[in-house]
């Protein structure tokens, strides 16, 4: 997908979820009696939202086990970070480390921590110095395109129509209201909220996926060779987490809201790794050759869809087409 083709999806797919939000919400303004609880279920959503977004990076930082790095441990990374963020015209973000093992990194942030891109230990210890700069990139462009705050902003629509549809649907169980057969309508009202919901949570997936798209050709426009090492990083981090411990489960089910900061989604790792290493080739080089090979099947399709992040075979694909095409960005 070409440069422009992306940045005009991403404009699309928001102008689909506020034009249907926008839509949904001025039917629903137009039926009496329903007014005052949408605003109270509505601005109660935007608080919760709102403060969750705020308070975020507290949460983060205690899931994942993340400190600061001092600036005098790990000279070279820190480096690093300052010149990409030169580079990505940002001002320079506090370098976070995460005592997991699980190779992967994340940028997040919010007004009252200031930005944040957090490596994992396990990024260090499996990834090379070229393809640890090319993962940094990627979550440096994540900031300098205000991901966080954009699909903050958008999460919070699905969240807003679903808890709606929940208090019509039980206002139309347990209520009624004054009108006639106002309980039956608030029932059925509330559970075509509940779907809107779903099918809006389809296109924040889909946005969410466009994003990692545009963050991985940030890092290949500022790192020498970015496409390339972002690709071996990408099979590296995916071959290194196919095989989590039960405790790793355990918490990525736990925590799976926040799997949409990672460069890659931990859960998928095993079915990525499957895709990529069906004749067990373990060399990284050779697996993006057999990549280039392949074509996701109609299942992998599907799965992406439901997906935070693209299908790994279209991602690396679309990487090789950066590193062909230098102009591409």
């Amino acid at each position: 997908m070409n440069a422009w083709k992306l940045r005009l999806s991403m404009a699309a797919t928001l102008a689909v979820i506020f034009g249907l939000t926008t839509l949904v919400f001025a039917v629903v303004l137009t039926w009496a009696g329903f007014g005052l609880s949408i605003y109270t279920v509505g601005i109660f959503v935007v608080i919760l939202n709102v403060a969750q977004w705020l308070l975020s990076p507290y949460l983060v930082g205690w899931i994942y086990k993340v400190k600061e790095m001092p600036q005098n441990e790990n000279l070279q990374l820190h480096q690093m970070v300052s010149d990409l963020s030169r580079k990505s015209g940002i001002s320079t973000p506090k370098l976070m480390l995460s005592q997991i093992p699980l190779p992967n990194a994340f940028a997040y942030g919010s007004p009252l921590t200031g930005s944040r891109v957090a490596v994992t230990q396990g990024l260090l210890t499996h990834l090379d110095n070229g393809e640890v700069e090319a993962v940094i990139g990627h979550e440096l462009g994540h900031l300098k395109h205000r991901d966080v705050q954009v699909m903050m902003v958008v999460s919070f629509l699905p969240a807003l129509f679903y808890y709606i549809g929940y208090s019509l649907m039980l206002s139309g169980i347990f209520g009624g209201g004054e009108k006639k057969n106002s309980g039956g309508n608030n029932a059925v009202f509330g559970i075509a909220f509940m779907a809107f919901s779903w099918v809006l949570t389809l296109f924040t997936l889909y946005l969410s996926r466009l994003r990692e798209y545009y963050a991985d050709r940030h890092s290949a426009a500022i790192v020498e060779n970015g496409a390339q090492k972002l690709s071996t990083g990408l099979v590296t981090i995916v071959q290194e987490s196919k095989n989590p411990t039960k405790q790793q489960k355990d918490q990525q089910k736990s925590h799976s809201a926040y799997k949409a900061l990672f460069i890659a989604d931990p859960e998928r790792a095993t079915a990525d790794a499957a895709e990529l290493n069906a004749n067990r080739i373990t060399n990284k080089q050779d697996l993006l050759r057999e990549t280039l090979a392949k074509q996701p099947t109609s299942v992998d399709k599907f799965a992406e869809i439901f997906s935070t992040h693209p299908n790994i075979i279209k991602r690396l694909r679309a990487l090789q087409e950066i590193s062909q095409s230098p102009n591409a960005y």
